[in-house]
């Protein structure tokens, strides 16, 4: 089989492309980043395990391949989608890709509008700390290593387990046949509530095994009666649930606290990443792992890049890096980073005008109600990732309705002006930079830590 990958440059496509690389088959792919100059680190690692990259106009595209993989950001319009389609080459979407894989696998599958990257990452960690030596294929990086690789959201084990993160966005999920499903949540994301209810209802009575839900969340409640086999999770006092945290407390390192009365510690922050880890034990309970097992397993959990990273401080200045675009992942890192009363410089990258238009009304009140007066907000021009849409909503938008309610809300159609203002900043002063699929937020992150150093005298 010989495949080829337009759009390779994607989280999604690169670990795929680089499994099935792994497994003996010939893999060459193209992407328009790497044409524009972007991504080249991404490009070389694809390189050196032999993955030819082509330029984006139809010449990577020849009559021996036989499987054009193409993700739902790949328009038709493609030069390369063009020359598969005069070839008559089959065109696989991604997911389908992933599902084939799948759901021939032990699998467990990783949903949810919130937390599923890092569930799916914790998931695996505690599989392979308990030998069973999983393959994982995720959406974001694990900052932990396994089988000496390096950092990475594919791990590559020789098991018949793997774990995935379940994409949910563009309906896909429904692909996937899993021994174990995971739902963390279900919040405005992409889609209406009720459509995201009915994936997820689908999703969870398609497992063979069993399922795992959040008690705590109030759109999966009527999911208990969705499979035979139900377990659950949850941090509130009051709940009967499978798995039940209680004593959750933040220290300098981390945050302890016990599961159905064992002590336990996760070295991250947040309530939402005790709810994850709930998650990830949950899942691995299915599997016949004990819990003692997954509770020192986490203990040496990283976490996963982009998700409330700390990219580094300087004179008491701390700089995250986070992936939150949607209100409820916004809502856990503006908690998790607030500490005591100090400022917050936020800044903020609206993904897709899509997505802004259909959450526009929760963005404005998640920062409305998460925020406090001494906090600054500086909103970037929508993302664009291409394609026909229709782009009659901006972030100015929701600065005139933040500002109407006196919060220090501003447009940063450069990123110089957020570079600049955040000079201001001062001693216990927090910066995010907040924000999905753009790898240029990430050096934003990393400017912005270099400026401080540069201009401020510790």
């Amino acid at each position: 089989m010989k495949y080829f990958f337009c759009g390779i440059g994607g989280i999604g496509m690169s670990s795929i492309a680089r499994l099935l690389t792994l497994h003996g088959h010939t893999v060459v792919g193209s992407d328009r980043s790497f044409d524009q100059g972007m991504n080249l680190k991404i490009k070389k690692e694809l390189e050196k395990l032999g993955i030819a990259i082509f330029p984006q106009n139809g010449s990577g595209v020849t009559p021996n391949v036989t499987s054009f993989v193409i993700s739902t950001a790949v328009e038709t319009t493609v030069p390369d989608v063009q020359k598969a389609l005069s070839l008559n080459i089959p065109l696989l979407k991604r997911a389908e890709l992933l599902a084939s894989l799948f759901n021939h696998s032990d699998g467990i599958a990783i949903g949810g509008t919130s937390g599923k990257t890092t569930i799916t990452a914790m998931t695996a960690h505690i599989l392979y700390h308990a030998g069973l030596d999983p393959t994982m294929i995720n959406g974001g990086i694990s900052l932990n290593t396994y089988h000496k690789q390096k950092k990475s959201n594919l791990i590559f084990g020789k098991s018949n387990v793997c774990v995935i993160e379940a994409d949910e966005s563009d309906g896909t999920i429904n692909l996937y046949t899993p021994n174990i499903a995971v739902v963390s949540n279900i919040s405005l994301d992409h889609k209406p509530l009720n459509e995201l209810a009915l994936l997820f209802k689908n999703f969870i009575a398609k497992a063979k095994i069993g399922a795992v839900i959040n008690a705590d969340c109030p759109y999966l409640q009527s999911f208990f009666s969705a499979h035979p086999h139900i377990i659950s999770f949850s941090i509130s006092s009051s709940s009967k649930a499978d798995f039940k945290a209680s004593q959750i407390k933040e220290t300098k390192i981390g945050t302890s606290f016990q599961v159905n009365q064992l002590n336990a510690f996760l070295p991250l922050f947040g309530k939402h990443n005790v709810e994850n880890a709930l998650a990830a034990m949950a899942a691995c309970s299915l599997m016949n792992v004990p819990l003692h097992i997954s509770i020192q397993a986490l203990k040496s959990f990283k976490g996963t890049k982009r998700r409330i990273e700390c990219i580094g401080s300087t004179n008491n200045i701390h700089i995250f890096d986070d992936y939150a675009h949607n209100p409820e992942k916004i809502k856990a890192t503006l908690r998790t980073l607030r500490q005591k009363n100090h400022r917050l410089w936020i800044f903020f990258q609206p993904h897709g005008f899509a997505p802004t238009r259909l959450m526009k009304k929760d963005l404005i009140q998640v920062f409305q109600t998460e925020t406090f007066p001494q906090d600054v907000i500086y909103f970037s021009p929508i993302f664009y990732a291409g394609g026909t849409v229709a782009k009659d909503i901006s972030s100015t938008d929701l600065i005139n309705e933040l500002t109407s309610h006196g919060k220090k809300a501003f447009l940063a159609d450069s990123r110089d002006i957020f570079l600049k203002a955040v000079l201001k900043a001062t001693p216990g002063d927090r910066i995010v930079i907040m924000g999905a699929r753009d790898n240029t937020l990430t050096d934003l992150a990393k400017d912005t830590l270099k400026t401080l150093k540069e201009n401020i005298k510790c």
